[in-house]
């Protein structure tokens, strides 16, 4: 029987906060991140947890992301976009430094953008979507990866996973969020299957020959494939014509230039629309907030479950209870904190 042990979230982010300033990382980073990566484990998201600790110091060690940069926020008064340059750190920092001025030129102006640049892309986006809905904002998120995915009809990586997620605010509940990639899944999950030694569901992957695979390996070696055929492509390469050509940042076939492996974690940019639904819905009838619960009310009248709401029950679970790691989770994390960027090759 594998061995568990039960740790608070307040301990574990101690821990993970631990293991990057021992990698190197400055107090703006190792605390951004950090962030992050309990969120993860705390909402179930076990591809998005500390499983995502090796993949960033790893990225540290090769030299592709600084561990000691600090953001900078770049203001131009009177305008909508607020640009965030990372400075070669990763992402999460950034947007911490950036969403409190996009917050404000939101319920200002109705709706803002923020532009992240030259940052190393880590983990989900639904963070960043939560950090706006908690501000009673809606919001839309995306960014690039690297070239891991095929067009629908192609048979060579082109697009990224693409990330894409958007959220709205509810009063006195969880937000409506949902954060996806514009792939069938993400390829952290086929990276799963591989530890796990599980077959991947078909129509997830080609392999190199650009064939049907179930094998996580020839999938990795491979492509993954869209969701939705068709529309998921089409919806990807939305992304790295708005998060990467748009905003002056990589496209997904740049990353993997730049980075010459899907090893590490991605960079190029990031953008983040925010809405103010009481700006977009002034001098209409109805309150903005009150309509959409009578949508959600009857989606979930008939059945239907809103995305998130595992997610969410889990976080109600993990304040209260802490987290469940295996015994390999702790000893990674052991292993991590005692040696640094010298447990990852």
């Amino acid at each position: 029987m594998t061995e568990e042990t039960v740790v608070t979230l307040a301990a574990l982010k101690e821990r993970v906060e631990a293991i990057f300033r021992k990698a190197g990382l400055n107090d703006t980073q190792a605390t951004a991140i950090s962030r992050v990566i309990i969120a993860g484990e705390r909402d179930g998201c076990k591809s998005h947890g500390i499983y995502r600790i090796e993949g960033a110091l790893r990225t540290v060690k090769a030299g592709k992301v600084k561990p000691d940069a600090t953001p900078e926020l770049l203001i131009e008064e009177g305008s909508a976009i607020v640009k965030v340059n990372a400075g070669g750190g990763f992402a999460n920092a950034a947007f911490e430094l950036g969403i409190a001025e996009l917050a404000r030129r939101a319920a200002k102006l109705g709706l803002a953008a923020m532009v992240i640049n030259d940052c190393t892309h880590f983990s989900a986006l639904w963070p960043e979507v939560e950090a706006l809905t908690e501000r009673g904002l809606a919001g839309i998120v995306m960014c690039p990866s690297y070239a891991t995915v095929a067009p629908t009809g192609g048979n060579k990586p082109l697009l990224g996973t693409n990330p894409f997620a958007f959220g709205w605010p509810r009063q006195g509940g969880s937000p409506y969020v949902f954060d996806f990639a514009t792939s069938v899944a993400a390829r952290g999950e086929i990276e799963l299957h591989r530890r796990a030694g599980k077959q991947l569901p078909e129509g997830w992957a080609i392999d190199a020959d650009g064939k049907p695979t179930t094998d996580p390996e020839a999938a990795l070696a491979g492509a993954m494939l869209p969701f939705g055929g068709h529309k998921g492509s089409a919806i990807a390469t939305m992304v790295e014509l708005l998060a990467g050509i748009m905003i002056g940042d990589l496209t997904s076939p740049e990353v993997l230039d730049y980075l010459g492996t899907t090893t590490l974690a991605p960079f190029h940019g990031e953008l983040i629309l925010a809405f103010s639904p009481e700006a977009f819905a002034k001098g209409r009838p109805g309150d903005p907030f009150a309509r959409a619960e009578v949508l959600f009310e009857a989606i979930v009248g008939q059945g239907a479950r809103l995305p998130s709401q595992r997610r969410f029950a889990a976080r109600r679970t993990s304040e209260s209870e802490g987290v469940t790691l295996s015994a390999a989770e702790i000893q990674q994390l052991e292993r991590l904190l005692d040696k640094g960027l010298d447990a990852v090759s």
